[in-house]
């Protein structure tokens, strides 16, 4: 089993920067894709972005040209810097964990950090 432990959200002004970094121990085979999720109060989760070993990314509509995911694979570590963010940004930003890109974000099939809270506001 995975264990993720996020670090670095906090309240922002918006147009302001946040970087998020999230640390994985133990699985690894099963930290071959790291990601960030994001979610507000009775919506479902929604990807952030996804990045595999070997560096290939992907990102949701919301965070393109904004977000940027990199990983640090000697201390199997992903960051999600966070720009130019908008009130809507706010919320629960989630670690995840997975074997494969197919399995990243689901309960069933990958690994949740606890979440790490976003708010951007004045």
């Amino acid at each position: 089993q995975v264990q993720l432990v996020e670090s670095g959200g906090g309240l922002v002004q918006p147009g302001g920067s946040l970087r998020l970094s999230c640390a994985a121990s133990g699985g690894t085979f099963s930290t071959d894709v790291l990601g960030w999720y994001f979610q507000v109060p009775g919506k479902e989760r929604e990807l952030v972005a996804t990045i595999s070993r070997g560096g290939a990314t992907n990102y949701g509509a919301f965070a393109k040209g904004r977000f940027t995911i990199s990983r640090d694979n000697a201390k199997n570590t992903v960051y999600l810097q966070m720009d130019s963010l908008k009130s809507e940004d706010t919320g629960i930003y989630y670690c995840n964990a997975a074997s494969s890109m197919y399995y990243s974000g689901r309960n069933d099939r990958s690994s949740w950090g606890q979440g790490t809270q976003v708010t951007v506001s004045a």
